[in-house]
């Protein structure tokens, strides 16, 4: 997961493996970088940095304005480290800031969460945070509205930008497909969205969110890609079709689709896992 930028001990543990999954970034790290060529109308308004990661202020279709807002990330971005495989956090208290960008990317303000409502690196990759603010809140202080996640399937072929909060820096491309499985570590995902090569995300976009340019909505979430050309590693994720067949894509990225997380958000921005169409992993009986 190279899009993730890994600080501390958590880097320190992962020293022979080379970088940390998806794109994350050191605690700390600079984000002054000069902003990509995105599409008309896609800009930073809603976006944030984390301390090792990007995410977004996201909302559903059904979200109200009273709704506690909700930040989306990667699982591989927690404060508390790497889900193991299986693993599913929901409602777990916490404290983590994010910084709140503008259109430009200057930061207009620190929100706060009171806890991670949904987090897991098995068949996906995302991490959902409430805050302790309401969308309505949000949008009067600082004049900005949540970014919507969209509620279909992402589409072959569409034009799209990553949209780093972390390093105020966008990428820009096509879908090219979607991989029936693919596999980094202990970590196996379902339904993956592989970019154009043009696409070419860094450590600490992790968790930045995937912008449609035809509808405007998130379509997914970045999280990693194939660094050095190995099969199945960290950082070095691979592609395993409904045979068994494995192929390996060196520089190519990827991304997790959100639009499953949409069934499972109900009012208060609360996640239930029992609806009827909701298909996000559960947590293991006992845990």
């Amino acid at each position: 997961m190279k899009k993730a930028l890994a600080g501390g001990l958590l880097a320190l543990t992962l020293v022979g493996f080379g970088s940390v999954p998806a794109i994350a970034a050191p605690d700390g790290a600079s984000a002054e970088q000069e902003t990509g060529q995105a599409a008309k109308g896609v800009d930073f308004a809603g976006t944030v940095a984390l301390s090792n990661c990007s995410g977004s202020v996201v909302r559903m279709p059904q979200s109200q304005a009273d709704d506690p807002a909700l930040v989306l990330s990667n699982g591989h971005c927690l404060e508390t480290g790497f889900p193991a495989a299986g693993e599913v956090i929901v409602d777990q208290p916490s404290t983590r800031t994010f910084k709140l960008l503008d259109a430009k990317g200057a930061e207009k303000a620190t929100l706060k969460a009171s806890k991670i409502s949904y987090a897991t690196m098995t068949d996906t990759d995302i991490s959902l945070y409430q805050l302790t603010t309401s969308y309505g809140e949000i949008q009067k202080k600082y004049g900005i509205k949540a970014l919507e996640i969209e509620d279909d399937h992402p589409v072959k072929g569409r034009d799209i930008t990553v949209v780093s909060g972390y390093w105020k820096q966008t990428y820009t491309c096509k879908i090219d497909g979607f991989v029936y499985r693919l596999k980094e570590g202990e970590w196996t995902w379902k339904d993956s969205v592989r970019y154009t090569p043009e696409c070419q995300t860094i450590g600490g976009t992790s968790g930045s969110p995937v912008i449609d340019h035809k509808t405007g909505k998130v379509t997914a979430v970045n999280n990693t890609g194939n660094e050095e050309g190995e099969r199945c590693t960290l950082d070095n994720p691979c592609e395993v079709d409904r045979k068994g067949n494995v192929t390996v894509r060196k520089g190519i990225n990827y991304a997790q689709q959100t639009y499953g997380i949409v069934p499972c958000v109900t009012h208060d921005s609360k996640i239930d896992l029992n609806r009827p169409r909701c298909k996000l992993p559960r947590p293991a009986a006992g845990r």
